[in-house]
């Protein structure tokens, strides 16, 4: 097996990937480790692969912060385990699959445990199931071996719990670890005893020969078991994080840039903001940016979950780690480094993941109590059975220790920040980003969704919708005059003129005498006509001929949209209707969005006409117009008086405020940094059918977090009872040994992360029930 020079993973010769370097081969476990090896550097005075080696060797970087999974108020420099659940911590932050974990060593010391608990079992089962030991093997020389072979295990591979045990107790803490110890820790004693002071147990433990019957084998067992599921655990939870990981997966490490007609290749942190860079066919986006030339077919679904590849032309915006399916293209960079969208999702799911919901509060609450209970069980055990049977005291033994090993805090503690882990992380496949955990569940409770109507419904970019003309006058002439004169103005409505001329390919002259109204509009000579461009007013101001024949075909033909007037020559030629449009997506989302039990409300500044035209369109349940940011932000607050559970989402500076009081704030991922820093949830897409994934991903994770809390509490219900031998009256075969409590131990745990692990294949796209009725939109 060779040693993967990036990361130090083992890697097979006949399967991995390779690279020859300096007349020497190399071999990796991944794409990305070649690539990353492959990468230019400036290190001049070293080989490639002795940085690479050197890089292996201090992936584990002791200055780095760790932290807890169950408790991420934990924080230090450097590994270690957590002083109030004994768990090993985490590096805090961006998880990688070269980050140093406790996986390995964990996976050593369970191996070796395995290879000293076998003997060790054949020792003291043997004789129990017929076979003649003694007749190989002294009596006193078996025990002697059981005893070495356990302190083997105990103190050599397990020794890491009773540490643990330790600290606990030493910072009153007392958790899984503290119950391990002291259970283990109390048959090895008790076995111990039972070879070197054996005066001072009673006769009735004593067998025919007067011995005294060890229990090395349990304490033994129960080590290893417990080292398996850790095992178990420590590879679930890197399971956890593998969101992260692909999304990480998808930043490209090389970019081609071009300058001066030359091409090269470099790291993609040498990249920066105005390079103009190359990206062929098959390859990532390097960075975020706009294509410069050329055109292509983007597949940008891992980071926005829209499956359908995304056509791209000259002025479109470039997300890094999309991938380039068909075209050649040159791109010039804008965002690069942690800038870029895709490093931005990926610390906002960092940071999210490790956030505590409110509901955790109710397993931190039980757990402080939790082992203190169990240790008063287990003591009230080890009495009961010295009552019932003070003969046998061996029973009270076994039984008191069985109730230790089988209690489990981590279950409990683990069954919310798995959960919240898993559904994060899904949840950015899709590109919902959600801000906490306490975000994620209040989603559940939403009963309202007040929306607000540019950028969030409608596209935010108005555009052409009709020319009417008055009499004989040509669409086309009325169009090229117009955009004639807008062409020099960055205004909207002058924008979506242009861009109209231009779509339909029409000559514009240069304007002269230009003129700029405020409040009117604006005028001009255009290839000899004098233009007027603007309200009624302004034309009225000019005594244009024919205002009334605009006012009229306004009212039948352009009712609720933005319209500009147009003169030729102090005649009214007719009008340009311009609107935003609605999102493709919006109509179907709202409709599912009710259907789901929500009360869809639209909150605009727009003026009254047309935010009824919206509303009529999409049948919202309501709507209030004319509003400024203020009055947005007091409408959240009265609906919040009012007993309802409000979400607000919208795009812009005047809606931060109100996404900022609302229960959850969301943004559309195509809005303002103050829009998306204000709100709990951001969609990457824009798109608002991501409400509805979202509130479904609440409703899972939710779900999930209440199934692991069942388990875990179920589990503790059934089990301390069972091993303290509450059925013991019906049958004494019913007692529950030692070992098998330690089994059910180390997989309680690893139960709640399974379940955890199935919202990955959650199915967010799933329509909601109908179970909402559909009314015309009510004016508040």
């Amino acid at each position: 097996m060779a040693i993967d020079p990036i990361c130090g993973m083992e890697v097979d010769e006949a399967k991995g990937i390779s690279a020859e370097q300096g007349g020497e081969w190399f071999y990796f476990c991944s794409p990305h480790c070649r690539e990353k090896f492959l990468a230019p550097s400036s290190n001049s005075g070293a080989t490639k692969a002795q940085i690479a080696s050197d890089q292996a060797k201090h992936s584990a970087d002791d200055t780095a912060i760790y932290t807890c999974p169950m408790h991420p108020e934990i924080e230090q420099a450097g590994a270690g385990s957590c002083p109030i659940c004994g768990m090993d911590l985490e590096p805090k932050g961006i998880p990688t699959e070269d980050a140093p974990t406790e996986l390995p060593a964990m996976t050593r010391r369970f191996w070796w445990a395995v290879t000293w608990t076998i003997p060790l079992l054949l020792l003291a089962m043997l004789p129990m199931v017929g076979w003649n030991l003694e007749a190989y093997l002294d009596h006193g020389w078996n025990v002697t071996l059981q005893w070495s072979l356990s302190t083997v295990i105990l103190f050599g591979c397990g020794w890491i719990f009773f540490a643990r045990g330790l600290d606990s107790i030493r910072s009153r803490h007392l958790n899984m670890f503290t119950l391990i110890s002291i259970g283990s820790g109390a048959s090895y004693v008790y076995s111990v005893a039972a070879i070197l002071i054996p005066g001072i147990f009673p006769q009735g433990l004593r067998g025919p020969t007067g011995e005294i019957e060890v229990y090395f084998e349990v304490s033994g067992v129960i080590i290893t078991l417990v080292l398996l599921g850790q095992v178990l655990e420590l590879r679930a939870r890197h399971q956890t994080s593998g969101a992260i990981r692909d999304l990480l997966a998808l930043a490209p490490t090389i970019a081609h840039r071009v300058r001066d007609g030359l091409e090269e290749d470099l790291p993609i942190d040498q990249i920066h903001a105005g390079d103009t860079l190359r990206v062929r066919p098959g390859e990532k986006v390097p960075v975020d940016g706009e294509l410069l030339e050329g055109g292509s077919a983007v597949d940008e679904s891992m980071l926005t979950g829209e499956p359908i590849p995304v056509e791209k032309s000259p002025g479109d915006h470039l997300i890094g780690g999309a991938l380039n399916q068909t075209g050649a293209f040159l791109m010039i960079a804008q965002r690069v480094g942690n800038d870029t969208l895709l490093s931005q999702i990926v610390h906002r799911v960092a940071e999210a993941q490790r956030s505590k919901a409110p509901i955790q509060k109710i397993a931190d609450r039980i757990s402080a109590v939790f082992v203190p209970a169990i240790l008063g069980c287990s003591a009230l055990t080890l009495a009961i059975w010295l009552f019932a049977k003070p003969d046998e005291p061996a029973w009270a033994i076994v039984n008191s220790v069985a109730v230790l090993i089988i209690a489990c805090p981590c279950a409990l503690g683990l069954a919310t920040p798995m959960s919240i882990m898993v559904g994060m992380g899904r949840g950015a496949r899709e590109g919902v980003l959600i801000k906490d955990a306490e975000v994620l569940e209040r989603l559940e409770s939403i009963d309202t969704l007040t929306v607000d109507k540019t950028g969030t419904l409608t596209e935010g970019k108005p555009s052409m919708q009709a020319i009417i003309t008055l009499g004989d006058q040509a669409a086309d002439l009325i169009l090229a005059r117009a955009a004639s004169l807008e062409q020099n103005s960055e205004h909207p409505l002058a924008r979506a003129i242009t861009d109209a001329a231009k779509a339909k390919h029409l000559s514009l002259a240069t304007a002269e005498d230009f003129q700029s109204i405020t409040g009117g509009g604006v005028s001009g000579t255009v290839s000899g006509d004098a233009v007027l461009l603007g309200n009624e007013q302004l034309l009225e101001t000019f005594n244009v001929v024919g205002v009334d024949k605009l006012q009229a075909a306004r009212e039948t033909q352009a009712s609720g949209k933005s319209v500009v007037f147009v003169a030729l020559n102090l005649k009214a030629a007719g009008m340009l209707v311009i609107a935003d449009p609605i999102k493709p997506s919006t109509p179907t989302a709202v409709a599912a969005l009710k259907r789901s039990g929500l009360t869809v409300e639209m909150l605009t500044g727009d003026n009254t006409q047309a935010a009824a035209a919206v509303a009529a369109e999409l049948k919202l349940d309501a709507y209030r117009a004319a509003l400024n940011p203020e009055a947005k932000h007091e409408v959240v607050k009265q609906l919040q008086k009012d007993g309802h559970k409000v979400a607000m989402a919208g795009d812009g500076i005047n809606d931060a405020a109100a996404l900022a009081e609302a229960d959850v704030g969301i943004a559309m991922g195509t809005g303002t940094d103050i829009a998306i820093e204000s709100a709990g949830v951001t969609l990457v897409k824009g798109d608002l059918r991501g409400i509805l994934q979202a509130r479904k991903l609440s409703r899972a994770t939710m779900r999930n977090i209440r199934q692991n809390f069942y388990f875990a509490f179920g589990y503790n219900l059934l089990g301390v009872p069972l091993a303290a031998g509450i059925l013991y009256p019906l049958s004494p075969h019913l007692l529950l040994n030692p070992m098998i409590a330690a089994l059910a131990m180390s997989f309680s745990s690893v139960s709640v992360i399974a379940n955890s692990l199935r919202l990955k294949k959650t199915d967010l796209n799933f329509p909601f029930p109908a179970n909402a009725a559909s009314h015309p939109p009510q004016k508040s």
